[in-house]
């Protein structure tokens, strides 16, 4: 069902021009520069529906004069040529000067059209699963201008296609707010770590000297072999969370009746040094996974504010345990220094994660308007001049 007024369309026909960035008989290796006159776009500066320049190679203005045809102009479409091809971006800084890298494709854009309307619509997930699925190769997917070219496009008139454009950009101007509040709140965070765990500032009613002690002064290793889950054996769903070295909070899921029941517990990741404060009944995955306890008169939650504060130079995937029984800790000799210091930063994590929710919540409601926007079933009202 098409709605009132919306048109059926494709690509090809709402553009003046789909291109092919540049081959690399055109642009070879030896012309990308760390920095210059000319940005090149490939796919990994399309970043969440935006073109990031800030790490992308650039060519010089007398390479970029030979490509002309690959200049992106404000309006233009960028679609990833190759691997996530459900990566797009619609160009709308006019004050970088770029082209379109060999990794992309291109779509110049008939007028009029309404390119921040274009720029939220290409983002909907209909969209990227429309280009994963028509994408060609077996181990890696690639578009071409003839795929991209046959995208169904199903559009409002103008005067809806900028009026559901300034509603969603609004949003993105909320989100973006959030976003710099949850930054503010990790900014403060870390700075107060800085300055309450190395004693440059201490709490009222506190003093006394603080003690350089070794990894083995402060943690005890306290793994349980019995409850490890193997990676081949985690579960979409269980009655049992498994907690592992990877960057995920939650791995996986386990029937096991083997639990480790020890927590709190500090989980720090041998090969990943990823980093995790467990409170609940879980089990442990197997490889690299090193469950931590603290040594008398250590506060725990303390000793895990110490290793979030501590730099572990990373090996790539080695261990990197060895690393960090090198280390040595500034600790005050009271307990309850300890854990007035441990309560302190809980409090700044505590909202840290409530502006993150506040995030993720905003992003969902957006995300749940944009497809009520984008498909018609929610019409937007006009304004009228009288």
């Amino acid at each position: 069902m098409i709605p009132d007024g919306w048109r059926k369309s494709t690509l090809r026909v709402e553009s003046e021009q789909l291109q092919t960035g540049p081959f690399g008989s055109q642009l070879k290796a030896e012309e990308y520069l760390p920095r210059g006159e000319v940005a090149v776009v490939m796919p990994k500066e399309i970043v969440d529906g935006k073109v990031v320049y800030k790490n992308s190679a650039h060519i010089s203005n007398v390479t970029a004069s030979k490509l002309r045809k690959h200049r992106l102009q404000l309006g233009d479409v960028v679609f990833s040529r190759r691997g996530d091809v459900a990566r797009t971006a619609v160009i709308q800084d006019a004050s970088v000067v770029a082209i379109c890298g060999t990794g992309c494709l291109k779509a110049t854009l008939k007028q009029p059209n309404c390119m921040e309307f274009y720029s939220h619509y290409l983002q909907s997930p209909d969209i990227g699963e429309w280009l994963t699925q028509n994408a060609v190769g077996q181990t890696l997917l690639n578009l071409n201008t003839t795929i991209i070219g046959n995208l169904p496009l199903t559009l409002p008139p103008l005067p809806e296609q900028q009026k559901i454009a300034e509603i969603l950009s609004t949003w993105d101007r909320a989100i973006a707010v959030q976003e710099k509040l949850v930054a503010n709140a990790r900014a403060q965070k870390e700075a107060l770590m800085q300055k309450l765990l190395t004693a440059k500032k201490r709490l009222p009613g506190f003093e006394g000297k603080w003690t350089r002690l070794t990894f083995d002064s402060v943690f005890r290793i306290a793994n349980e072999k019995g409850n490890q889950v193997q990676t081949s054996k985690y579960q979409t769903s269980g009655r049992t969370p498994i907690v592992d070295q990877s960057q995920q909070f939650i791995a996986g899921y386990t029937d096991s009746l083997n639990i480790y029941q020890h927590v709190p517990v500090i989980v720090f990741g041998d090969h990943t040094r990823a980093l995790k404060w467990i409170d609940f009944m879980f089990c442990p995955g197997a490889d690299g996974t090193q469950l931590l306890k603290a040594a008398e008169e250590i506060d725990l939650r303390f000793g895990y504010f110490l290793l979030e504060h501590a730099e572990i130079p990373s090996l790539g995937y080695s261990r990197h345990m060895k690393q960090l029984k090198e280390l040595v800790f500034l600790v005050p000799s009271q307990l309850r220094e300890q854990e007035e210091i441990a309560y302190v930063l809980s409090n700044c994590e505590s909202e840290i994660e409530r502006q993150e929710k506040l995030t993720v919540n905003m992003r969902q409601e957006k995300s749940a308007l944009m497809q009520q926007l984008l498909t018609g079933k929610r019409r937007v009202k006009l304004d009228t001049v009288p």
